[in-house]
């Protein structure tokens, strides 16, 4: 089963030092924190099996992929908080 079909992506997922926050809300939705500044970075994802694609609302697009219960990012490895 993809993290698409489960949609186990939804949630927050954090570096291993916190400093990048990634909140992957239902609505297809994030909001990045970086810092202390929450809000850094908003903007829509799409999730296509293990993939997804970022598109913030400046335009701005990245994309990442799910491994082993670890979301690969632009050179990031984030965690999913519990």
């Amino acid at each position: 089963m993809t993290i698409e079909e489960s949609k186990e992506y939804i949630g927050m997922w954090v570096t291993q030092d916190e400093n990048i926050r990634h909140e992957l809300l239902p609505n297809n939705r994030y909001d990045e924190a970086r810092g202390n500044k929450k809000s850094a970075y908003q903007g829509g994802y799409l999730v296509t099996g293990n993939h997804i694609d970022y598109k913030d609302d400046t335009g701005f697009t990245a994309d990442g992929e799910f491994r082993n219960g670890i979301l690969y990012h632009a050179g990031m490895v984030l965690n999913k908080e519990n």
